[in-house]
């Protein structure tokens, strides 16, 4: 594995976003939404709604973005757990992407921006199949015949599940990258639960909250939604929907079952780029230093960057996207 682990000439952020909170709270925040926003318009512009195929039935939301003449090829995007494909970080990478000249599919998840009557089956981190088949379909609709992937968060753990599965799948994907990616599911609720005043937990309980009420809208007697409101935390909340709806025996058998710790990405053929930050308080960056060996992993581990963060400078420029539009470009076609 090529790595380049702790070396601060990777990513220096300016004075004041030195700090992992200061970096993942502006990451997401309304400041930086207008920046993005306004920077990445064009890409907005072109975008395209498409309703791509899962497989048995189940219908995922997305948007394609063309280039208006020759492209460089082809780049679908995973935002994070409760995030959707108008989160800040996708946006702005996207954008970066569209004026290099490729084309861009923001894809949701099952049940992530606003797509919650769509599928009466509610979003697990295991619904794998579904998401290799989506990307497949858009392979395939849009005549790509090799295309990128990057993710990030839980989004940057599918990423890397499909590039472990795209040579039995028959996918045309060429590269990988992914940032801030979960790799132990079992660790990074640890680091949830642990983080400073119970803030990281707090916010991604409230966040699932808000996505139970609109899914309870749609499906009112599909799950036993009291009972979930009524527990404590994360933990209790996840094994509850685990073992209960799921089809998992165990919180443990679920983690595993979307885990990429371990040996698992010895087996990566697809030429990857994971980038870490030391600092980020949700994905512990002990979790990078026991991946295996391969030729085909390029490790990257920054000082500073918060989760999914990377912020540069207070204009909001961000050190991933250009990380992630350089790898991109090597494989363009």
């Amino acid at each position: 594995m090529k790595q380049d682990n702790l070396n601060p000439e990777l990513f220096y952020p300016a004075f004041g976003l030195r700090n992992t909170h200061t970096q993942s709270v502006l990451n997401s925040g309304v400041y930086r939404r207008r920046i993005v926003s306004n920077r990445s318009r064009s890409m907005l512009e072109a975008g395209q709604k498409w309703i791509v195929d899962g497989g048995d039935g189940v219908r995922l939301l997305g948007y394609y973005s063309a280039q208006p003449a020759q492209s460089r090829g082809l780049v679908i995007l995973f935002h994070g757990w409760e995030g959707s494909s108008s989160s800040n970080y996708v946006i702005s990478v996207g954008g970066a992407l569209f004026d290099q000249g490729f084309d861009i599919f923001r894809l949701n998840f099952r049940d992530h921006g606003g797509t919650h009557d769509m599928n009466p089956g509610i979003f697990h981190s295991c619904r794998l199949d579904e998401v290799v088949h989506a990307v497949k379909e858009i392979e395939q609709r849009t005549g790509s015949a090799g295309w990128m992937l990057a993710g990030y968060s839980l989004g940057g753990n599918f990423a890397l599940r499909v590039g472990l599965r795209a040579p039995s799948a028959g996918l045309a994907l060429r590269r990988v990258v992914a940032v801030s990616p979960v790799i132990s599911p079992a660790n990074t609720l640890v680091a949830m639960e642990s983080g400073p005043g119970g803030k990281y937990e707090e916010y991604y309980v409230k966040k699932w909250a808000r996505s139970m009420r609109l899914k309870q809208a749609r499906f009112p007697d599909a799950y036993d939604y009291g009972t979930w409101y009524g527990l404590a935390g994360l933990r209790q909340k996840t094994d509850f929907m685990a073992t209960r709806y799921y089809e998992f025996d165990t919180l443990e058998d679920y983690f595993e079952g979307y885990s990429v710790a371990g040996d698992r990405l010895a087996a990566m053929q697809v030429p990857t780029t994971i980038l870490t930050s030391e600092d980020d308080m949700v994905i512990p960056v002990s979790d990078f230093r026991n991946l295996p060996d391969n030729e085909n992993i390029e490790l990257l581990i920054t000082r500073y960057g918060g989760h999914c963060a990377f912020l540069q400078n207070w204009k909001m420029d961000c050190w991933a996207d250009d990380l992630i539009a350089a790898r991109m470009l090597d494989c363009s076609i």
